[in-house]
């Protein structure tokens, strides 16, 4: 039986950063020497990741100062002059106050087992954006908490040490098929992967459009999925 919800945040019940890493890529660009924005892209993100990767236990940091670290390496690696701070702020600024899906308020109206956030994010930030929305989970778990991040195992395993809630009791919803599919079944929860976009389905992946699907599903099945 199905006694709550474990849910992503960020491309889950708001909008990513995508826009405001287009813009800061398009400033390191006009102040650096690049052929073209994807490079700088490119770069950015793969040094993001490499670092993300390796954040955890002893050596974990806050997404703060790993976005800011890989900022700063790619705004030398193209020769930009662009002030990290500033631009760094643009993704801190979107993350207190991120838009909205349409679907998430009524998920969290309509939802008749509690919801509980799981997210790769600072909590400061996270409760920010949850005040700013007038949200009401349960409780909010952060990779800050489990000093770890999705998809490792460790964050998943202290919401379910916290809740007192066992791996079968949980059905995890979150946009990403590494951080969220593949990190909840790393420790025996099944997982929604929330296919906002129609996206091509991965073979033994349940998908759903919408977070109000996932209602539905919980009602077709009397709490079994």
């Amino acid at each position: 039986m199905i006694k709550a919800f474990f849910l992503d945040f960020y491309g889950t019940v708001v909008h990513e950063d995508g826009e405001i890493i287009k813009k800061i890529t398009q400033i390191i660009y006009d102040t650096g020497e690049s052929e073209n924005m994807s490079e700088i892209d490119a770069f950015w993100w793969n040094d993001f990741q490499n670092m993300f990767t390796n954040s955890y236990g002893d050596c974990f940091e806050t997404q703060r100062e790993l976005e800011k670290k890989s900022l700063k390496h790619t705004l030398i690696k193209f020769g930009s002059i662009a002030d990290v701070d500033r631009l760094s702020n643009y993704m801190f600024e979107h993350w207190v106050k991120p838009p909205i899906f349409e679907d998430s308020l009524k998920f969290f109206e309509s939802s008749p087992i509690p919801i509980y956030i799981v997210s790769n994010i600072d909590t400061a930030d996270i409760l920010k954006a949850i005040e700013f929305h007038g949200l009401t989970p349960t409780d909010v778990f952060t990779s800050e908490d489990a000093r770890a991040y999705k998809s490792r195992k460790e964050l998943f395993e202290f919401a379910l040490r916290t809740t007192g809630l066992k791996a079968d009791e949980v059905i995890h919803i979150g946009d990403s098929l590494c951080s969220d599919v593949k990190g909840a079944s790393s420790v025996g929860t099944n997982a929604l992967w929330l296919n906002r976009f129609g996206k091509q389905i991965t073979n033994g992946v349940e998908s759903i459009s919408s977070l109000l699907c996932a209602l539905d599903k919980n009602l077709q099945s009397d709490n079994r999925f």
